[in-house]
């Protein structure tokens, strides 16, 4: 243990253990009933500092009202959750009235213009408010010369593969049109040829054909770095040809597989000998998505053993003292796991998603650190309950902005 998490004092899965039923697809009673509750619970807690607060000067998704925005369209897709009540209406009032005022700047999902454009489309797709949709939606997509700029990054909060992730948002809520598929090759396009002439300033080209950097530093993880790039390309599979897939992304994620610690963890930069950093922005909760997407696309046994590593590393380090949240807290790290669970199928690491849940339970009582945006999707409290929501479905989860099921 050391001054960055609290020491694991869950016990691990064992065998005489009860966690779901495959028949239902259900958490069992014992385990799903005490998470409702608290996913209600602090729900409720979330909506009087809202209500308190009611700022609206950020309208991203990372820490402004659109994530809050997400986290409602999150509940209405919850069976166990419907009929509570009029989730639709309550993610509208955190978009619909800022839309007018979005104006150009970052493209990306999480940080920028896109993400409030996005999901407000999508909202208004499920309303039944056709026009607004599609005028939202080819807003959005009018950003691609911005996207496809050369200043602009390739990474996911601030840079292409952000806005890629937007377009294949509308793609998922919207259906496919023709217009947006072309968009998203041009985006597609534009960060290979990046990533292609980047890698061949670099000696290590044999190992990686695709080489990234943000502000001048090779991060690895997945907020600023390859994990987060390669794992968004491979998500848009259906867009890239055979040879794009085998050439250049394939190699570069087997390079990425060699920086892994001993412990199962991954350095946050190349370059760094530090194994610190138990965060989905940087080390392995973010690291496991790409690797676990390369197992069920290529089949190869390494990206499961190395996905199971970094699941052993984030149950004895992953409770770490930042706090609950998504991008560096408890919530985000215990995606590992429930990823893993819907991989595998195997409930230990279920277990272990849950047993991370129980401690999101006992919200702001372990002396964590007050993030800078507290009830926030990816700093705070809204993560942390939109972590909660997700395992009532365990099969159907997805960490949200990033992974698309």
């Amino acid at each position: 243990m050391s001054d960055r998490e609290f020491k694991n004092p869950f016990q691990d899965y064992d065998e005489s253990l009860e966690v779901f039923d495959f028949e239902t697809n259900r958490l069992i009673d014992q385990i799903e009933g005490p998470l409702k509750e608290n996913v209600f619970v602090l729900l409720q807690t979330l909506e009087k500092h809202l209500a308190a607060e009611s700022t609206t000067s950020d309208t991203s998704v990372y820490t402004g009202t659109s994530g809050i925005a997400l986290l409602y369209m999150r509940f209405m897709d919850i069976k166990l959750c419907s009929g509570k009540k009029d989730f639709l209406k309550d993610a509208l009032s955190y978009v619909e009235p800022y839309i007018t005022f979005l104006r150009k700047r970052d493209v990306t999902f999480l940080c920028g213009v896109s993400g409030p454009m996005a999901i407000a489309s999508a909202l208004f797709h499920r309303k039944g408010m056709t026009r607004e949709s599609m005028d939202l939606a080819r807003r959005l997509e009018n950003l691609e010369r911005e996207a496809c700029a050369s200043e602009c990054p390739d990474e996911l909060l601030y840079g292409r593969v952000g806005f890629l992730y937007s377009l294949l948002f509308l793609n998922k809520h919207l259906g496919a049109d023709e217009f947006r598929d072309n968009i998203i090759k041009e985006v597609i396009k534009t960060i290979f040829e990046s990533g292609q002439r980047l890698a061949k300033k670099f000696s290590n080209t044999d190992k990686a054909p695709l080489f990234y950097e943000w502000h001048g530093s090779p991060y690895v993880g997945a907020a600023h770095g390859f994990a987060g790039i390669l794992y968004m390309l491979l998500q848009a599979k259906e867009y890239l040809t055979s040879e794009q897939i085998t050439d250049l992304v394939k190699p570069s994620i087997d390079w990425i597989l060699s920086l892994q610690y001993p412990s199962g963890n991954f350095p946050s930069s190349l370059g760094s000998k530090t194994d610190k950093l138990i965060h989905w922005c940087h080390g392995a909760p973010g690291v496991v998505h790409l690797l676990l997407l390369a197992y069920e696309t290529f089949h190869e046994e390494k990206y499961l053993e190395a996905s199971k590593q970094c699941s052993d590393v984030v149950w004895k380090r992953g409770l770490l003292r930042k706090g609950y949240g998504i991008c560096h807290g408890v919530a985000g790290n215990g995606y590992t796991h429930l990823r893993l669970f819907q991989v595998t199928k195997d409930v230990k690491y279920l277990w272990r998603a849950v047993k991370f849940a129980e401690w999101c339970f006992d919200y702001g009582k372990h002396g964590c650190r007050t993030p800078d945006r507290p009830l926030s999707l990816f700093e705070g409290f809204a993560g942390t309950i939109y972590y909660l929501l997700d395992l009532l479905e365990p099969l159907n989860a997805a960490f949200p902005a990033f992974q698309l099921f």
